[in-house]
């Protein structure tokens, strides 16, 4: 079974990559662009079959490594199939 956990940056926290992205954008003509965030995915194969433990143990992994609570929240998602 397949997850993805996907983390970002908590509002209010300054995302200094994303003000950088910002300004790139806007310097190679892409006008009108608005805030930029930046956030990283995880993909993470899993040997669980049973979908409810799968995202406990994705849970489980942005809780303890994946994510720094302090400053970013994540979402947990298993991919179908």
């Amino acid at each position: 079974m397949k997850g993805k956990v996907t983390v970002r940056l908590k509002a209010g926290v300054l995302d200094v990559e994303g003000k950088a992205i910002e300004g790139a954008l806007a310097k190679l003509g892409f006008n009108g662009v608005g805030a930029v965030r930046v956030g990283k995915v995880f993909e993470v194969e899993l040997a669980e079959t049973d979908p409810a433990a799968a995202k406990a143990a994705l849970t489980a992994m942005a809780k303890g490594l994946l994510a720094n609570p302090v400053m970013e929240t994540f979402e947990v998602a298993l991919e179908p199939g």
